[in-house]
């Protein structure tokens, strides 16, 4: 078992809540969407960063991509996609990619294609460099079986950009073939979804993140188990790891802590798996996914809601609740 230890060596308090994070490669320049339309450019390499201001949003910023070229992306819960030129921080290119909430935005891994998924129950797939729409994906109903609006959460690539997963409010996770825009695979997660019926017709939880292992042959699917008090997150974390081909499910893991998980990744040799989210609580988990235990448990000082790390894995940078946290590995 790999031995894992990270300190919070700095902490950046907020005004607005922070959604999304995304770096520079191999630099410390972070890009952060908050909850007041703003996309955030900073320097961590600074002793005290400043944040410098992007206006752009009309409302929260909860997707943020950097691409090929040091090309930023943002989406926000205006519906519109924005383009950012990283070293001047002007905005180079602006659409109204979606009729509802832009939940999430990915980019490939090799920087030229950005996914985003939206309460509009469509993912889309656009060239980065003309900013063209290259696939516009639907696998995922628009209500609830309650009859409920659904939410459409997050995506992710696979590690070599073949596959996307995309996952929605009720668990339903659709797996794409990215070249040709297609539905390969679906697999269920119900236990991340719960409806109350009872005291206060409503539902909460969905799949908030998900993951592909290393090789692609496993999807980890993150969230809160079922909730007896609907009204909050009273319940364990939940993660579950699927072979997402097999439709089989592979792992269950609920860590003693209460909240959402909102970013999973794998280490690039298989040798962890990240989880961080929170409740009351902030949650950063480093799990062993062969033998499915925990590694390094830590509290965050916030909630955590995305996560952007060095090429070395040395340094994580959390995003979350009115505050910016960054850990360094020990």
């Amino acid at each position: 078992m790999p031995d894992i230890k990270f300190k919070l060596i700095k902490e950046l308090p907020r005004k607005e809540i922070l959604f999304a994070i995304a770096r520079i490669p191999n630099s410390q320049r972070l890009f952060v969407g908050g909850s007041d339309g703003n996309v955030y450019a900073l320097d961590a390499s600074q002793e005290k960063p400043e944040p410098i201001a992007m206006p752009g949003h009309a409302g929260y910023v909860t997707g943020v991509a950097v691409a090929a070229n040091d090309v930023v992306v943002s989406g926000g819960s205006d519906g519109n996609l924005i383009w950012w030129n990283a070293a001047t921080r002007e905005q180079t290119r602006k659409i109204k990619a979606h009729e509802k909430w832009v939940r999430a935005v990915k980019a490939s891994p090799d920087g030229k294609l950005i996914a985003s998924v939206a309460d509009d129950m469509i993912c889309q797939i656009w060239n980065v460099e003309s900013g063209m729409l290259k696939f516009q994906l639907r696998g995922h109903e628009a209500l609830t079986p309650q009859n409920l609006r659904s939410m459409l959460y997050t995506c992710a690539f696979s590690p070599d950009g073949s596959l996307l997963a995309t996952a929605d409010r009720v668990g339903h996770i659709v797996v794409w073939d990215v070249a040709i825009g297609k539905q390969i695979g679906g697999i269920e997660t119900p236990q991340l979804y719960t409806w109350d019926g009872k005291q206060r017709l409503h539902s909460t939880g969905g799949v908030r993140a998900v993951a592909f292992s290393p090789d692609g042959n496993n999807l980890a699917a993150g969230g809160i188990n079922q909730v007896g008090n609907i009204d909050g997150l009273g319940a364990k974390a939940r993660v579950e790891i699927h072979d997402w081909r097999k439709k089989s499910l592979v792992a269950e893991v609920s860590p003693d802590k209460q909240g959402l998980i909102e970013y999973l990744h794998y280490h690039p040799g298989g040798d962890w798996l990240l989880m961080a989210g929170g409740g009351a609580k902030g949650i950063l988990i480093f799990l062993d996914p062969k033998d499915r235990k925990i590694i390094l448990d830590e509290s965050p000082p916030m909630y955590v809601h995305d996560v952007a790390a060095t090429e070395d894995y040395k340094r994580l940078y959390l995003a979350g609740h009115q505050k910016l946290g960054i850990y360094e590995r020990q």
